[in-house]
């Protein structure tokens, strides 16, 4: 795995500004479910290390969002959903990537998704990384794992409907996953379950994939009886010429009052997903270092560096008990 340059994370950062709206989860989203997991680590060692390096892996949390979407990478895509309708019975889902390999063609897999797949493999790399003690690799893949988890949190992540334009309701996916947690989520608050070591991985990831597939009714029959009560003008800003106005994306501009309306009535499904999001990314990370034979990874940096941030980790961890976030006092925008 190369080493970024200085100037390619410039890049990256940059092609990330330039399209905030094709991100899932948002860059806001995406960079509180990977640092908030931090946080969350049960473990003084591992999370020492990771918050020596907590900027790094808030930033790559979108990074797989920009091979997708600005560097148009064919290969990710597949990597961040699966149309679980298409793949014919719940009961006899391929179990691994090479079984899913077996049953379909790359064109379908392509097409339809991979994600859990991804998901298990991904896992596998993080915990050969560990006990290696390959630092580089493991901040790469423990960024990115934590962004593919937060995909198999939103629902519209699960179903060939994913941007409800089988039931006419084009632009619900970014608006749920990208403008709802913007508008909301300093407001959020993370009370997690206790980090656990997941004893079946393969298990938990399906079962991650399938809670989120059963919310996809509730968030759009949420949106559309919501918006049958109201008028145009209620639901979308409109341009001059009174039609709905389209952001630079070609996703329709909602009125931040019905982004609230909605909010509401999803009675905190946004926020819920979100800190399991969260949970979930650390258990993962927790359980690839358990697996790898529990190494004292601190010993990667220097103590000079540990004890720098000693202090402001100290500082987090005092509001995360709380189940806050320190940006969420000193930023707008996350």
């Amino acid at each position: 795995m190369k080493i970024r340059t200085k100037q390619s994370v410039v890049i990256v950062l940059t092609l990330i500004a330039l399209a905030p709206a094709l991100i899932s989860w948002g860059v806001f989203g995406h960079e509180r479910i990977n640092h908030a997991s931090v946080l969350a680590i049960p473990e003084p060692s591992l999370q020492k290390f990771f918050y020596n390096h907590i900027d790094f892996l808030i930033q790559e949390s979108t990074v797989p969002d920009v091979r997708k979407y600005a560097l148009n990478d064919k290969s990710e895509n597949p990597r961040h959903f699966i149309d679980l309708e298409n793949f014919g019975n719940m009961d006899s889902l391929p179990q691994t990537m090479a079984e899913a390999k077996k049953r379909h063609d790359e064109k379908f897999l392509t097409q339809n998704g991979i994600l859990p797949w991804h998901l298990e493999n991904m896992m596998e790399k993080l915990s050969t990384a560990m006990k290696e003690k390959r630092k580089v690799e493991i901040l790469f893949l423990a960024g990115d794992l934590g962004h593919y988890i937060a995909d198999a949190h939103m629902p519209l992540h699960t179903t060939s409907n994913y941007d409800g334009q089988e039931t006419n309701q084009r632009g619900i996916h970014s608006f749920w996953e990208s403008r709802l947690p913007e508008q909301f989520g300093n407001s959020y608050i993370h009370k997690l379950a206790e980090i656990k070591f997941i004893p079946n991985v393969r298990y938990e990831i399906w079962n991650i994939i399938f809670s989120s597939h059963k919310l996809i009714d509730s968030l759009l029959i949420a949106d559309r009886v919501l918006k049958q009560s109201l008028a145009l003008n209620q639901i979308y800003e409109l341009n001059d010429s009174g039609k709905v106005l389209k952001n630079k994306f070609n996703q329709p501009v909602h009125q931040k009052s019905y982004a609230k309306k909605y909010h509401d009535a999803l009675n905190g499904m946004v926020e819920k997903q979100m800190t399991q999001a969260i949970y979930e990314t650390t258990c993962f990370w927790y359980t690839a270092w358990i697996n790898a034979g529990k190494p004292d990874l601190s010993l990667l940096d220097s103590p000079e560096v540990s004890n720098k941030n000693a202090k402001d980790l100290s500082i987090e961890l005092k509001l995360w008990k709380q189940g806050k976030m320190l940006r969420d006092e000193s930023q707008k925008e996350y």
